[in-house]
């Protein structure tokens, strides 16, 4: 498979120089070639395969014939050893739980299938690469937790000081060996903006190989695409008018489900539900799309003002407005209707989620208000302790810390405060 730039200025390339590159020289996106949708029978017999044999299925179009089949089976092997459980709410409502990785995010899954992607490419190359990545909060974990000790990779991940909850500044900055934390004076915004400035610095990018670990990065993007089957395995018998609810920050998750769907995956449509970090909701009534600067929220993750991902989703639909509306409706909600839903969830359900998934779940009635027969799955895509100080005070429940936490709750943060592009570039050529 090829991947060409949506910004239609570079040459076509491969998987492995669109992985170890990230950006294509024009500074796009890359986008695969061509999708080839799978047999309709892979679907009708869905229920007699692993999560390891759908997404083998699913991923191979993508990767072939760079990585062997050999090879992508032990990648896909390794990179699902944990469950992806449906809860079922109510006769309308279920649940996709996402948390049950090393660093309980719905980005375990991207992060490690790229950590051995990149591994594979690199495992003969005496050529470091660096990683290079801005977190809202659960990102910077996973690709910590992905990468560790990888050969050949170090990684530098930016953060906004005080904008994330304190067990996920801890799983990105207590790890150590080829990790390393910049804890940055502003929004994930800005250390988003200071990423994409470093790809574009010809002086730094002459002197090392620089690489993406968010979800522009093909390799961390696609994966995303398996969870939407493995739900689909789980309610196709039951509820046949499945629409998932994708709490949506920079529209990566999103974006892969659609991705899912151009495979052939009978999803009827796609819930963009968003906090106050609205630009796509907004976008599709008025049909401006209008960045903003980001605002802090208590479901951070989502922050993000500017979402990378939207130009991938506009090239899905053939940026056809109206083609685009068909398939995905989006809401945005506060923080006080967000603290409403988690209430709502754990006194009606007995149901315990985090932040972003009481606004998937907001967005799934929204949705359903108009659409009584269809099914709404949210996606569950944080473990709820990991925002305890905000869910313990909602449901005025004391929360029992997992295995996964209590690893690091303990461990000394060790990071890097930086303001500046000239320090993160002090800091990549100097480090």
């Amino acid at each position: 498979m090829n991947y060409y730039s949506l910004n239609k200025q570079a040459p076509n390339t491969t998987f492995k120089n669109a992985v170890i590159k990230g950006l294509a020289p024009d500074k796009g996106l890359y986008f695969p070639e061509s999708i080839t949708p799978l047999n309709k029978d892979f679907f009708e017999n869905i229920d007699s395969l692993s999560h390891s044999e759908i997404a083998f299925e699913a991923i191979k179009q993508f990767v072939s014939p760079e990585i062997p089949d050999n090879i992508l089976k032990t990648i896909v092997e390794e990179t699902l050893s944990f469950e992806f459980p449906v809860v079922t709410l109510n006769k309308s409502i279920s649940t996709l739980e996402l948390f049950h990785g090393p660093t309980m995010a719905f980005k375990d899954v991207g992060a490690r299938f790229m950590a051995r992607c990149l591994g594979y490419f690199n495992k003969d190359n005496t050529n470091e690469v660096t990683v290079l990545v801005a977190t809202s909060g659960d990102t910077g974990g996973a690709v910590a937790n992905g990468f560790l000790g990888v050969k050949g990779v170090n990684v530098v991940i930016l953060y906004p000081s005080g904008k994330v909850s304190d067990i996920q500044e801890k799983q990105l900055t207590t790890l150590g060996q080829n990790i390393k934390a910049l804890e940055v004076h502003g929004t994930f915004d800005d250390c988003q903006a200071m990423v994409k400035t470093a790809f574009l610095d010809d002086e730094l990018t002459s002197k090392m190989q620089l690489t993406s670990a968010n979800s522009i990065n093909v390799a961390r993007w696609l994966p995303q695409l398996f969870y939407f089957m493995f739900a689909y395995k789980q309610l196709h018998n039951t509820h046949k008018n499945i629409v998932f609810s994708v709490p949506s920050g920079n529209f990566g998750n999103i974006c892969a489900g659609m991705m899912a769907q151009q495979l052939g995956l009978p999803i009827n449509h796609f819930v963009a539900s968003n906090n106050a970090n609205n630009v796509v909701t907004r976008y599709l009534i008025s049909r401006l799309y209008e960045p903003k600067s980001s605002v802090q929220t208590i479901s951070n993750a989502m922050d993000v003002g500017n979402p990378s991902n939207f130009i991938r989703i506009q090239e899905i639909y053939k940026n056809k407005f109206e083609t685009l509306k068909e398939h995905v409706s989006s809401y945005s909600f506060s923080d006080d209707e967000t603290r409403i839903a988690l209430k709502e969830l754990y006194t009606n359900y007995n149901y315990v989620a985090d932040p972003h998934g009481a606004v998937g779940y907001l967005g799934c009635k929204s949705y359903l208000k108009n659409h009584p027969d269809a099914h709404c799955v949210f996606l569950e895509t944080a473990h709820p302790t990991k925002f305890l100080d905000v869910v313990e005070d909602i449901i005025k429940e004391k929360q029992s810390l997992p295995e996964q936490i209590q690893l690091v709750i303990d461990k000394e943060k060790v990071s890097v405060k930086i303001s500046t592009y000239d320090d993160l570039k002090a800091f990549l050529l100097n480090k």
